[in-house]
């Protein structure tokens, strides 16, 4: 055998080494952790500070000296936080189921129903999504004051999907499109019906991907601000970034330890989902990008 064939076992051994591994692996994955973890950890911690801690420029910043969970008795107890968590989770679920069904029906019709302008009609759908919730919530505050629900959970779960739709819509196309259409010609073959290839073909197929849009449009339901400070006013009604923001904040005096404590039990369920159907999620995200 050639000299040119021989592999360098110290060259592999160097690509393979721990030191290697450790300035091209772990140590850009710890700065990486480092940067996304600690703003849940500065949150954390305030929560169980003290206010003389809170307020003091003495002692270790990074650490609590001594905890006390005073903070988070005045948010679950002194506040409506366990009512601003239940509409913020009643809104995020029904406004996501609504807009994921709209946007099955739009992108399953974009995609195979053939129609002519379908791609103009799905770049306009994307377009939507592209204008500014503050320049929609003007024209959308008259509708819900025409409709008679203002201040109301009924006017955030009409006006979410304005922008849920059109991203959901979009991401479905992409993954739609990775789908064989040999097996819904083949159904049609066989007599089934568009309704019956769409439940029975389509959607088991597409469950990534209807996983991956719920997570998205959870995520900006859950998030939203801009709708709900305008189209709800009573403390009983708000979602958790309006009741937070609005209610532990009293003129110039901010209430810091129940302002973090309530963001960071805000971000748990959000997390708790992204953990358990991350291997979807991924799975979704890339067969939407697929052409």
């Amino acid at each position: 055998m050639s000299d040119d064939t021989h592999i360098n076992p110290a060259g592999m051994g160097y690509l393979e080494s721990p030191l290697r591994k450790a300035l091209t692996v772990y140590l850009p994955l710890g700065g990486f952790l480092f940067v996304l973890l600690f703003p849940f950890y500065w949150m954390a911690i305030t929560s169980f500070k003290p206010n003389n801690e809170l307020l003091s420029r003495e002692g270790n910043p990074f650490w609590v000296n001594s905890p006390t969970l005073a903070h988070i008795n005045k948010l679950l107890f002194e506040t409506s936080y366990p009512q601003w968590m239940w509409n913020t989770l009643l809104v995020s679920v029904v406004s996501t189921f609504a807009s994921l069904a709209a946007s099955v029906f739009a992108a399953y019709a974009i995609e195979r129903l053939r129609f002519s302008g379908a791609r103009h009609v799905g770049l306009a759908i994307f377009l939507a999504y592209l204008v500014p919730p503050s320049i929609l919530f003007i024209p959308l505050a008259s509708v819900v004051f025409q409709l008679g629900v203002f201040d109301s959970r009924l006017a955030l779960m009409l006006t979410y999907p304005t922008f849920l739709i059109p991203f959901c819509t979009w991401l479905l196309m992409g993954y739609f499109r990775t789908i064989p259409q040999e097996l819904e010609e083949c159904a049609l073959i066989d007599g089934a019906t568009r309704w019956q290839i769409l439940t029975r073909i389509v959607l088991p197929l597409a469950v990534p991907g209807l996983i991956s849009a719920g997570i998205f449009a959870f995520t900006l339901s859950w998030n939203e601000f801009i709708y709900a400070l305008t189209f709800v006013s009573s403390s009983e009604i708000k979602t958790v970034p309006v009741g937070v923001v609005t209610e532990l904040v009293e003129g110039d005096v901010y209430h810091w330890g129940s302002l973090m404590a309530g963001a960071l039990l805000g971000s748990i369920p959000v997390a708790i989902i992204y953990s358990f159907f991350v291997e979807y999620y991924v799975s979704g995200m890339t067969g939407s990008v697929k052409e």
